[in-house]
C-alpha cells in the first residue's frame, strides 16, 4: 500500500465518462508541499463522502494511491481503492493561515519559468501561481449540450464499477467559459480559462437566485471572481495542464483549475 496524506484543494467540473459516471479531476498536496492529481475520481464518490462526512475542500486525507503509467507527468496518481480516511478540515481564520502554511510553500510568479518546467524532464503539470495583476475576466459563450458522444459513453456505464451510478442522469453543463488574463512579475500576460467546479457551482447558483435570468446570473459571478477578488482578496491561482495539450507539447497546455483567496491583510503576520 501506498497510503498518502493529501490536502485536496482541487475538483474540476465533471465529464462523462465510460467506465465511472462523470469522473472529477482532483488535486491536492502532500505534507512536503508538492502536488498530486488524483484520477479517476467518481463524481458519485465524492458526493457519497461528502454526505457521509461533510468532506469539503482543504480536507486533509489519507488514500491509497499509485503512481499512474499511462501519464507522464510527476504528479499524476490513481487510487488503488476508494476507503478514504478523511482527517481534519483546515479553517480559514487568521487570513487562512494554516491553509497558506501548506499550498503556498513552493509558488511561481514568472510565466516564462512555468513553462520551461512545464517540460521535459521536468513536466510540471500542477503548480501554484501568484499573478502580479489580475487586469480582465472575460465570459464567452459555449454549448448548452455535453457533445452527443460524451453522451453516450455516459449511458454505457460500466456495469461492473466500483461506484454505483445512474448511467441516464447527467450532470448539466454550463454553457459559458469563464477566463481571467493576468501578468506575471515581469508583465508578461496570459488568458487562461477557469475550470474549477467552484465558478460553475456559483453560476448555477447565482441563476436559481435569479429566477434564470442568464445575464444577472453572469454578472453575480464576475462580481465575485473579479470585483470583490481582485479588490479585496489576495488571489493565487492554481494552474494545471490538460493532457491533450501538455502531451502535444503547447505553448502554453495551463488552465486555472482553483483560486487561492484570502482576504488582503491589513496588517502582515510576522510569523508566517
Amino acid at each position: 500500500m501506498a497510503l498518502k496524506k493529501i490536502l485536496i484543494t482541487v475538483t474540476t467540473y465533471p465529464l462523462p465518462s465510460r467506465s465511472y459516471d462523470e469522473l472529477v479531476c482532483t488535486a491536492g498536496i502532500l505534507e512536503d508541499g508538492s502536488w498530486i492529481r488524483i484520477y479517476p475520481i467518481p463524481l458519485s464518490f465524492l458526493n457519497q463522502i461528502k454526505k457521509d462526512t461533510g468532506f469539503k475542500k482543504y480536507t486533509w486525507i489519507e488514500l491509497d494511491v499509485k503512481p499512474r503509467n499511462d501519464d507522464f507527468t510527476p504528479e499524476s496518481h490513481s487510487p488503488n481503492n476508494y476507503n478514504v480516511k478523511i482527517i481534519n478540515t483546515l479553517d480559514t481564520k487568521n487570513y487562512w493561515r494554516e491553509r497558506k502554511r501548506i499550498c503556498l510553500r513552493n509558488v511561481y510568479t514568472n510565466k516564462e519559468k512555468l513553462l520551461n518546467d512545464s517540460k521535459s524532464p521536468t513536466n510540471i503539470s500542477l503548480v501554484t501561481f501568484k499573478p502580479s495583476k489580475i487586469t480582465n475576466f472575460i465570459i464567452e459563450d459555449d454549448s448548452k449540450e455535453w457533445k452527443d458522444e460524451w453522451k453516450e459513453l455516459r449511458k454505457q456505464t460500466d456495469l461492473f464499477a466500483e461506484i454505483e451510478s445512474d448511467p441516464e442522469k447527467l450532470i448539466p453543463k454550463v454553457p459559458f467559459k469563464f477566463s481571467y488574463t493576468f501578468e506575471d512579475d515581469e508583465g508578461v500576460p496570459s488568458t487562461l480559462m477557469i475550470e474549477d467546479w467552484e465558478i460553475f457551482q456559483l453560476y448555477w447558483n447565482c441563476l436559481r437566485d435569479a429566477k434564470g435570468n442568464e445575464k444577472i446570473a453572469l454578472e453575480k459571478v464576475k462580481q465575485k471572481y473579479f470585483d470583490t477578488f481582485v479588490n479585496q482578496h489576495d488571489v493565487y491561482l492554481f494552474l494545471g495542464t490538460t493532457m491533450q495539450w501538455h502531451r502535444r507539447r503547447a505553448n502554453n497546455p495551463f488552465v486555472i483549475i482553483g483560486t487561492f483567496h484570502p482576504k488582503i491583510e491589513e496588517q502582515l503576520s510576522l510569523d508566517l
